[in-house]
């Protein structure tokens, strides 16, 4: 039996060298351990280790005999063959001393043999055993490394969860109070150009009437007190975005770092619960000596606790800045509301002193007004014809576009494309002809309200200090901005 494809690869399992005075066998059958076996590499099919025709075949070897000299060759068989009582002398090479030390040699190499092959067996599963317990014990050391980083990452989650949604919180409350402070901002426009106007009619008066009187005093006084607010409150909104942009950016880095914990709670909870025999494992050659790394644990914490410190840090600053604009509302509703009352009980007092006609500037005044409507529903005539041959427009490109994929010898210039050529120059000139329409109307419209203004100096040039003060003054000042819309809640 000949050993086909056993791999021997131990140095203590390879059968010693042929000993030097080893010659051909006379035996019939060879020694099968003398020789190193050539290595066949079996087939995938063969999985039955206890086949004998697995790794062996059955070796044939027939002895030969030692060939005769050349001075032999040529004679009759009954020349070649010699007598029986010659065979000895020309057969017979060994002694059986020879013969036992040649047995007592294979004995002791194959009790060798077997030895080293005992002692590999043992070693091999010594070694099998210690490399079990040394790969499970890192793997739990792995396993537990991962569960301790994946508790980490939850409670950094957990923090950043919390520090955002209260920056989130702040930067509503925040926006909200921005929101409030431009409508009072917003709200004092009204005002502001209310005493400009009254200050601007009452320079139309004529005559003895021109007196820098204590209505004048105090609609200028009016004028400064607004201008302050304004002047404190857009300052203070210009704070509230500038802080508003540090506590998006605080936001964002908070969001940010919560996204990447999340990204990596998922990617070590899937390490965390990996096992040998989950779905999904395989080879990656080469991955352990990648180092893609950029941060160690301490300032990976460091920058998450930094992250949450700053938002922190912009949050006091927010809620200060909120208090504050709360105080400023309060404060400059109370000054426009106190120098309001003022001018108008000077207007009141004034007005007590003059008569005369308003007739005329009621008229003219109201004409105007009604001239000024209906050029306002002219233009929007106008416009909505303009933004009604938008789809006609669309509906012509539309065709002329389409058609223009026709294949090959299809894109024919027929009376239908020339039609929609024409169609769409056409429409184009209508629309620019309502355009130049709606231009001139809003310039028109302009006029309108430049004559509006003319007339109304005019009048009051014509009209005496009583319709200047009572009328256009004191009819523009009966409504003032309510204390709820000066701090911006309506």
């Amino acid at each position: 039996m000949e050993l086909v494809g056993s791999p021997l690869t131990a140095t203590h399992a390879h059968p010693t060298s042929t000993p030097t005075r080893f010659l051909p066998a006379i035996s019939t059958m060879a020694s099968s351990y003398k020789n190193r076996f050539p290595y066949y590499p079996l087939p995938q099919s063969f999985s039955l280790p206890w086949m004998p025709s697995t790794y062996y075949r059955t070796a044939a070897i027939n002895p030969t005999l030692a060939p005769f000299s050349k001075s032999s060759q040529g004679l009759s068989p009954s020349k070649t063959l010699p007598f029986i009582s010659n065979r000895t002398t020309l057969f017979t090479r060994y002694t059986p001393d020879d013969w036992h030390r040649f047995n007592q040699t294979n004995y002791k190499e194959s009790e060798t043999s077997r030895h080293n092959a005992e002692r590999l067996r043992v070693d091999n599963s010594r070694m099998i055993q210690d490399k079990y317990q040394q790969t499970k014990k890192t793997q739990v050391e792995s396993t537990k490394n991962l569960g301790e980083r994946v508790n980490d990452i939850e409670f950094w989650k957990s923090e950043l969860c919390h520090e955002l949604d209260e920056m989130i919180g702040e930067t509503n409350a925040l926006t909200d109070m921005k929101k409030r402070l431009e409508r009072a901002l917003a709200e004092t426009e009204a005002p502001l150009q209310v005493a400009l106007e009254c200050l601007l009619h009452r320079e139309k008066r004529m005559g003895i009437d021109l007196v820098h009187d204590d209505v004048e005093k105090q609609l200028f006084a009016e004028v400064d007190v607004i201008r302050s607010c304004q002047e404190r409150m857009q300052r203070y909104l210009d704070k509230a975005k500038a802080q508003l942009t540090t506590n998006r950016a605080a936001q964002h880095e908070l969001e940010r770092d919560l996204a990447n914990k999340q990204a990596a709670h998922r990617i070590d909870d899937k390490c965390h619960h990996l096992r040998n025999t989950s779905d999904g494992i395989s080879y990656y050659r080469g991955v352990e000596r990648v180092d893609a790394t950029i941060s160690v644990p301490e300032s990976w914490a460091k920058f998450t606790d930094d992250n949450i410190l700053r938002s922190q840090s912009e949050r006091a600053a927010s809620a200060k800045l909120r208090d504050s604009i709360e105080n400023l509302l309060v404060v400059t509703a109370n000054e426009m509301w106190h120098q309001f009352n003022q001018v108008n009980v000077a207007f009141t007092n004034r007005i007590a002193e003059t008569t005369d006609a308003k007739s005329k500037i009621q008229t003219h005044l109201a004409k105007t007004l009604q001239e000024i409507f209906q050029i306002e529903m002219n233009i929007e005539a106008l416009r909505k014809a303009i933004r009604d041959k938008g789809p006609p427009l669309k509906v012509a490109q539309t065709r002329l576009d389409e058609r223009t994929r026709r294949p090959n010898m299809e894109l024919c210039r027929d009376t239908a494309q020339l039609r929609l050529v024409n169609e769409v120059y056409e429409i184009d000139e209508t629309i620019q002809s309502l355009q130049q329409r709606l231009r001139d109307a809003e310039e028109t419209l302009q006029v309108l309200v430049r004559a509006k203004s003319v007339l109304e100096h005019d009048l009051s040039v014509k009209a005496n200090s009583l319709f200047i003060d009572q009328e256009k003054c004191m009819g523009m000042r009966k409504t003032f901005p309510s204390t709820a819309r000066l701090v911006g809640y309506v």
